[in-house]
């Protein structure tokens, strides 16, 4: 079991729209391909900047130590209690684009404040992916995932301080990227959640081992 957390639910009830600061629920009506017309219940963040396409990023952060070239790349994770599936969950760094921002600032911006880490943007046109609709059956929400290596023997990642908010509470580490599948599967038998970033990625992981991609 995951260690125990103090937070926990007090309470869950309807939320007006005049309430909402974050999310907000609504009802589309929409013409399905025979002209009928429908009616479809969503979600929408309330928080996306204008002019922005995306509402936030996750950053796939890769540690790498220059002194270890042979040493088995580690990918950074966090473990964060969220309340909403009322469990501490296993994810990846993330957070909501600021205004005027382009999401390689937000991602290195991000990491900076949650994890402490200085991260530089992989290039080769794969370090920002197309975006990403985190679920297009209920919500209108998407992000970029920021793709994002660290340098271990620089000396501002040799320390790391994270600058969270008052209400953050994340726990970062990290494990070998090769081997998140069974990371994954040892972390859910222990009491934690899977954030689907996380999943999908170590999913894709284990194919290309499987199949030898």
């Amino acid at each position: 079991m995951p260690p125990e957390n103090k937070s926990k639910v007090l309470k869950v009830e309807p939320l007006s729209y005049k309430d909402a600061k974050w999310a907000t629920l609504t009802k589309i009506t929409y013409t399905d391909p025979e002209g009928v017309q429908r009616e479809w219940e969503s979600s929408e963040r309330l928080t996306r900047p204008k002019g922005s396409d995306i509402d936030g990023v996750g950053v796939v952060a890769i540690l790498q130590d220059p002194s270890k070239p042979d040493g088995s790349p580690r990918i950074l994770l966090q473990k964060q209690w969220r309340p909403p599936v009322n469990a501490t969950v296993i994810e990846v760094p993330a957070g909501l684009i600021d205004p005027k921002e382009s999401a390689e600032v937000c991602a290195v911006r991000e990491l900076k404040e949650e994890t402490g880490y200085v991260g530089e943007v992989v290039g080769e046109g794969f370090g920002v992916s197309p975006i990403m609709f985190n679920d297009p059956g209920f919500c209108n929400t998407n992000l970029r995932m920021i793709h994002v290596t660290v340098d271990l023997s620089l000396p501002e990642n040799r320390h790391p301080q994270p600058s969270l908010e008052d209400n953050e509470f994340i726990e970062t580490f990290s494990v070998p990227l090769r081997d998140l599948w069974d990371e994954c599967r040892k972390l859910e038998k222990e009491g934690y959640a899977i954030d689907a970033r996380v999943g999908t990625l170590a999913e894709g992981v284990e194919c290309a081992k499987r199949w030898r991609l």
